[in-house]
């Protein structure tokens, strides 16, 4: 059940392939954000560090992303996802199948919702504070934001030099502007103490989790909640006493968190939105195959229904490409079980040649 060969690393035009990418995008970023804060004139020198941290985390998550979907697997489905997707006959049929997959797969994570809802209010704790607190801060960063005190207690927000409307400092409006980061760190913390918890007292976590990979990002939101609501407390409490020290305890953790954002568990935030693409293959080539009157294929263990035909030969030329055998004797191929006998066909190999030693 072993791959008789290791699959072989990224071709060295992979990556030379993703650099440019990656350099090409983040120009256009800088370039963005000179147009966009007209010439730096709106872009604020104490903000330099998040900037420099936001542009060297898109250029590596850039060349990552691009790294991954030019492997043999991921590239394969990528391109067969797109193909699906500006397929008009298959826009006719599934003309509400991406908003579906957009709500159930990424906003609203209803997937996770079925394993447990302890896990559903964490990751969603998680995944809308991080994201609702960068649709803040990047613009502000990068100078495409910012506001102009009119008269008295009047503001004018400003988007890319244009000025967009007015709005009272005191109002409701004023409020939810003002106080957005620390409505999304409490948001934030609600999420992280939960996922704490659970790696502290789940058993099956505290034995496979590593403290690099799964505490420190977690350790890092933490850092950042806190501090962004300690300065929130210290101009509006305490008087401004700390307020530089707090400040730039703050930006620390914050380009830490950056920095390890492409190496670190967040990078599956940026992988998640090709599962919309997955989500439509299979679906499209299930439909196709069954209209045809087609036979899908089943597990040869319990009978549980594949994918579809396609995904099996796209699955075949796959492990071709890799140079990789998954051959199990007698006919018989793994590709051919489903995720679930899969993972059984290893433990009873497993159990196999470990015997008393399993347990």
């Amino acid at each position: 059940m072993e791959p008789e060969h290791i699959a072989p690393p990224p071709r060295p035009r992979m990556h030379k392939g993703a650099f440019a990418v990656a350099t090409l995008v983040t120009g256009l970023v800088v370039a963005l954000i000179i147009v966009g804060s007209r010439g730096l004139r709106d872009f604020d020198s104490a903000l330099i560090g998040y900037a420099v941290a936001s542009l060297f985390a898109i250029a590596v998550l850039l060349y990552r992303y691009v790294l991954w979907i030019l492997r043999p697997p991921t590239g394969r489905y990528f391109r067969a996802g797109w193909s699906s997707f500006f397929s008009w006959q298959n826009f006719r049929r599934f003309t509400t199948l991406v908003p579906r997959a957009l709500w159930t797969d990424i906003f609203a994570q209803t997937f996770i919702l079925k394993r447990s809802l302890y896990r559903w209010v964490m990751h969603m704790s998680l995944f809308w504070g991080v994201l609702l607190s960068l649709f803040v801060t990047i613009p502000l960063t990068f100078g495409w934001l910012h506001f102009t005190l009119e008269g008295v207690d009047t503001y004018r927000i400003w988007f890319f030099g244009l000025p967009l409307f007015t709005f009272p400092v005191e109002a409701g409006i004023g409020f939810a502007f003002f106080h957005a980061l620390d409505i999304t760190a409490f948001l934030l913390m609600v999420g992280v103490v939960m996922a704490l918890w659970r790696r502290l007292r789940d058993s099956g976590l505290l034995a496979t989790q590593r403290f690099g990979f799964d505490m420190v990002p977690l350790v890092l939101l933490a850092a950042i909640a806190i501090t962004g609501l300690a300065l929130t407390a210290s101009s509006m409490w305490w008087g401004g006493r700390f307020y530089w020290f707090i400040s730039l305890t703050h930006q620390v953790t914050v380009v830490a968190w950056f920095l390890t954002l492409p190496f670190g568990k967040f990078f599956h935030i940026i992988q998640r939105p090709a599962s919309i693409g997955v989500t439509l293959y299979q679906k499209v080539n299930q439909d196709r195959e069954r209209g045809e009157q087609q036979t899908v294929g089943v597990c040869k263990r319990c009978g549980e229904e594949l994918p579809s035909q396609q995904f099996i030969r796209d699955l075949r030329a796959v492990l071709q490409d890799l140079d990789q055998n998954y051959d199990l004797g007698a006919h018989d191929n793994l590709h051919e079980y489903c995720p679930r006998c899969k993972r059984v066909l290893r433990g009873q190999a497993y159990y196999a040649m470990m015997k008393k030693r399993f347990v």
